[in-house]
């Protein structure tokens, strides 16, 4: 009995910790120099803090970068529809190129495979240990998205992804294997809470009857 009360204590608390440390991140990307740099250390994406993309699109998009990385083609991908997605250097908005470097090099040791930068401007590519050409020559090819428009700038990203997928013999799809919807995933995490919710009072009832 108190092996599993302290299995479930044990449990708790580390999902009250996980829960803090996404509050503390996702907080301090809003302040921090630059926020995509923190998000991209828990996240396969950064989307645009100043506009908002459609949750459809957001899921769809989600979806294609997880098949990507299931398939072997990890990569990350930042999309900056303006400047103050930026924080503190937006006087690196306007060139994609920079930034993919500069964000590269921030996250070097969090994350060392490709990463993509979809702006308005175009796109920019890193890889930590060496860039392949041929990736430079795939996003050389691709128009502009020249829209500030989140979900254009998301739809951009799509094709980038896609395009670098398929350069290397990969066919992506952005269904959801389980066939789960954006509704059906917020109610999933909300029972998770209250599950969360309801161990914690049992197991302070049973301490506190001891």
């Amino acid at each position: 009995m108190r092996l599993r009360l302290g299995l479930a204590a044990l449990a708790l608390t580390a999902a009250v910790v996980a829960v803090l440390v996404s509050i503390f991140l996702v907080r301090n990307a809003l302040a921090d120099g630059d926020p995509a740099s923190d998000y991209l250390i828990t996240q396969q994406t950064f989307l645009p803090l100043s506009e908002n993309v459609s949750l459809s699109l957001e899921g769809e998009f989600t979806r294609l970068v997880d098949d990507a990385k299931a398939k072997g083609f990890p990569l990350k991908v930042a999309v900056i529809a303006e400047p103050t997605d930026l924080g503190a250097v937006p006087s690196l908005f306007g060139t994609p190129q920079r930034y993919a470097s500069f964000l590269g090099q921030e996250d070097f040791y969090f994350w060392k495979q490709e990463l993509l930068v979809v702006m308005p401007q175009g796109y920019g590519l890193y890889k930590a240990h060496g860039l392949p050409a041929a990736d430079r020559k795939v996003i050389a090819r691709l128009r502009p998205p020249k829209t500030a428009d989140a979900d254009g700038l998301v739809l951009a990203a799509e094709r980038a992804v896609r395009a670098l997928a398929a350069r290397r013999g990969l066919t992506l799809s952005s269904a959801s294997s389980s066939g789960h919807s954006a509704w059906r995933d917020r109610l999933e995490i909300v029972a998770g809470v209250l599950v969360l919710a309801a161990l914690a009072l049992v197991v302070r009832a049973t301490v506190h009857r001891r």
